[in-house]
Protein backbone atom coordinates (compact mmCIF):
# COMPACT_ATOMS: atom_id res chain seq x y z
CA UNK A 1 0.00 0.00 0.00
CA UNK A 2 1.45 3.38 -1.01
CA UNK A 3 1.59 6.16 1.56
CA UNK A 4 -1.30 8.64 1.68
CA UNK A 5 -1.94 11.85 3.61
CA UNK A 6 -2.83 11.48 7.29
CA UNK A 7 -1.44 7.94 7.58
CA UNK A 8 1.05 7.03 10.28
CA UNK A 9 4.42 6.05 8.80
CA UNK A 10 7.29 4.34 10.58
CA UNK A 11 10.72 4.31 8.98
CA UNK A 12 14.36 3.61 9.55
CA UNK A 13 16.87 6.02 8.02
CA UNK A 14 20.48 6.98 7.59
CA UNK A 15 21.43 10.46 6.35
CA UNK A 16 24.71 11.29 4.64
CA UNK A 17 26.32 14.58 3.69
CA UNK A 18 28.72 13.27 1.06
CA UNK A 19 30.42 10.26 2.67
CA UNK A 20 29.76 11.40 6.25
CA UNK A 21 26.82 9.94 8.19
CA UNK A 22 25.18 12.93 9.90
CA UNK A 23 22.17 11.16 11.42
CA UNK A 24 20.78 7.65 11.72
CA UNK A 25 18.24 5.65 13.66
CA UNK A 26 19.39 2.30 12.26
CA UNK A 27 19.20 -0.26 15.05
CA UNK A 28 17.20 2.12 17.24
CA UNK A 29 13.64 3.34 17.50
CA UNK A 30 12.00 4.10 14.14
CA UNK A 31 10.95 7.60 13.12
CA UNK A 32 7.15 7.70 13.41
CA UNK A 33 5.16 10.59 11.96
CA UNK A 34 1.86 11.52 10.33
CA UNK A 35 2.36 11.82 6.58
CA UNK A 36 1.32 15.08 4.95
CA UNK A 37 1.54 17.23 8.09
CA UNK A 38 5.03 18.66 7.55
CA UNK A 39 6.51 16.69 10.44
CA UNK A 40 9.61 15.72 8.43
CA UNK A 41 11.60 17.69 5.88
CA UNK A 42 9.65 18.25 2.64
CA UNK A 43 12.12 16.53 0.31
CA UNK A 44 12.08 13.31 2.33
CA UNK A 45 8.30 13.32 2.60
CA UNK A 46 7.87 13.75 -1.17
CA UNK A 47 10.57 11.12 -1.77
CA UNK A 48 8.75 8.35 0.11
CA UNK A 49 5.22 9.06 -1.17
CA UNK A 50 5.07 6.04 -3.50
CA UNK A 51 6.84 3.61 -1.18
CA UNK A 52 5.26 0.60 0.54
CA UNK A 53 5.89 -1.40 3.71
CA UNK A 54 9.25 -3.16 3.56
CA UNK A 55 10.48 -1.07 0.65
CA UNK A 56 14.01 0.35 0.75
CA UNK A 57 15.14 3.42 -1.11
CA UNK A 58 17.78 6.07 -1.52
CA UNK A 59 16.44 9.61 -1.71
CA UNK A 60 18.56 12.63 -2.60
CA UNK A 61 17.11 15.70 -0.91
CA UNK A 62 18.36 19.03 -2.24
CA UNK A 63 19.17 21.66 0.38
CA UNK A 64 16.14 23.80 -0.50
CA UNK A 65 13.87 20.84 0.38
CA UNK A 66 15.88 19.87 3.47
CA UNK A 67 17.11 22.56 5.86
CA UNK A 68 17.16 25.41 3.36
CA UNK A 69 19.89 27.31 1.62
CA UNK A 70 22.74 28.72 3.69
CA UNK A 71 22.05 32.37 4.51
CA UNK A 72 25.17 34.50 5.05
CA UNK A 73 23.00 37.13 6.75
CA UNK A 74 21.78 34.70 9.43
CA UNK A 75 24.59 35.72 11.75
CA UNK A 76 24.16 38.04 14.68
CA UNK A 77 26.56 39.80 17.00
CA UNK A 78 25.38 39.55 20.62
CA UNK A 79 26.87 41.08 23.78
CA UNK A 80 29.00 38.52 25.62
CA UNK A 81 27.25 39.25 28.93
CA UNK A 82 24.09 37.57 27.58
CA UNK A 83 25.98 34.27 27.88
CA UNK A 84 27.12 34.76 31.45
CA UNK A 85 27.69 31.46 33.21
CA UNK A 86 28.14 29.50 29.97
CA UNK A 87 31.61 28.20 29.11
CA UNK A 88 31.47 29.13 25.42
CA UNK A 89 33.49 27.42 22.71
CA UNK A 90 33.58 28.09 18.97
CA UNK A 91 31.38 25.50 17.24
CA UNK A 92 29.19 25.00 20.32
CA UNK A 93 25.45 24.60 19.67
CA UNK A 94 23.14 26.60 21.91
CA UNK A 95 19.37 26.51 22.19
CA UNK A 96 17.13 29.41 23.04
CA UNK A 97 13.62 30.70 22.62
CA UNK A 98 12.69 32.55 19.45
CA UNK A 99 10.31 35.48 19.12
CA UNK A 100 7.49 33.05 18.26
CA UNK A 101 8.12 31.01 21.42
CA UNK A 102 9.67 28.10 19.52
CA UNK A 103 13.10 26.63 20.12
CA UNK A 104 15.94 28.27 18.20
CA UNK A 105 19.26 26.54 17.58
CA UNK A 106 22.38 28.65 17.05
CA UNK A 107 26.06 27.87 16.65
CA UNK A 108 28.82 29.96 18.23
CA UNK A 109 31.04 31.16 15.37
CA UNK A 110 33.34 33.71 17.02
CA UNK A 111 34.12 34.77 20.57
CA UNK A 112 35.35 38.33 20.95
CA UNK A 113 36.31 40.39 23.98
CA UNK A 114 32.85 41.99 24.25
CA UNK A 115 30.65 40.24 21.67
CA UNK A 116 29.80 36.77 20.42
CA UNK A 117 28.87 36.00 16.80
CA UNK A 118 26.19 33.35 16.52
CA UNK A 119 24.84 31.66 13.39
CA UNK A 120 21.13 30.92 13.05
CA UNK A 121 21.57 28.61 10.03
CA UNK A 122 20.73 24.96 10.70
CA UNK A 123 24.02 22.97 10.73
CA UNK A 124 22.83 21.15 7.58
CA UNK A 125 21.63 24.30 5.74
CA UNK A 126 22.97 24.52 2.21
CA UNK A 127 23.69 20.79 2.05
CA UNK A 128 22.21 18.18 -0.25
CA UNK A 129 21.50 15.06 1.79
CA UNK A 130 21.29 11.40 0.80
CA UNK A 131 18.73 9.43 2.80
CA UNK A 132 18.73 5.62 2.86
CA UNK A 133 15.31 4.59 4.15
CA UNK A 134 13.29 1.48 4.92
CA UNK A 135 9.54 1.79 5.38
CA UNK A 136 8.76 -0.28 8.48
CA UNK A 137 5.02 0.32 8.68
CA UNK A 138 2.15 2.34 7.24
CA UNK A 139 -1.20 2.43 9.02
CA UNK A 140 -4.36 4.46 9.19
CA UNK A 141 -4.43 7.10 11.92
CA UNK A 142 -6.87 6.67 14.79
CA UNK A 143 -9.48 9.39 15.29
CA UNK A 144 -7.40 10.93 18.08
CA UNK A 145 -4.21 10.84 16.00
CA UNK A 146 -6.02 12.46 13.07
CA UNK A 147 -7.34 15.19 15.38
CA UNK A 148 -4.03 15.93 17.16
CA UNK A 149 -1.58 15.03 14.39
CA UNK A 150 0.45 13.09 16.98
CA UNK A 151 1.04 9.37 16.41
CA UNK A 152 0.30 7.25 19.51
CA UNK A 153 3.94 6.14 19.48
CA UNK A 154 5.01 9.77 20.04
CA UNK A 155 2.36 10.78 22.57
CA UNK A 156 3.53 11.82 26.02
CA UNK A 157 1.77 10.23 28.98
CA UNK A 158 -0.67 12.61 30.66
CA UNK A 159 -1.03 10.64 33.90
CA UNK A 160 2.07 11.77 35.72
CA UNK A 161 4.51 9.88 33.51
CA UNK A 162 3.25 6.33 34.01
CA UNK A 163 2.09 4.09 31.20
CA UNK A 164 -1.54 3.03 31.13
CA UNK A 165 -0.78 -0.67 31.41
CA UNK A 166 -0.16 -0.62 35.15
CA UNK A 167 2.45 -2.96 36.58
CA UNK A 168 3.68 -4.26 33.22
CA UNK A 169 5.85 -1.13 32.94
CA UNK A 170 6.82 -0.93 36.59
CA UNK A 171 3.97 1.32 37.69
CA UNK A 172 1.59 0.36 40.47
Amino acid sequence: MAIEANQIVSLEYEVKDGDEIVDSNVGGAPLVFMFGKGQIIPGLESGIVDMSIGEKGKILVKSADAYGEFNDEARQEVPKDQFEGIDLEVGMTLYGQGEDGGTVQVVVKEIGEENIIIDFNHPLAGKDLMFSVVINNIREASAEEAMTGIPAENAQPDDGGCCSTGSSCGCD
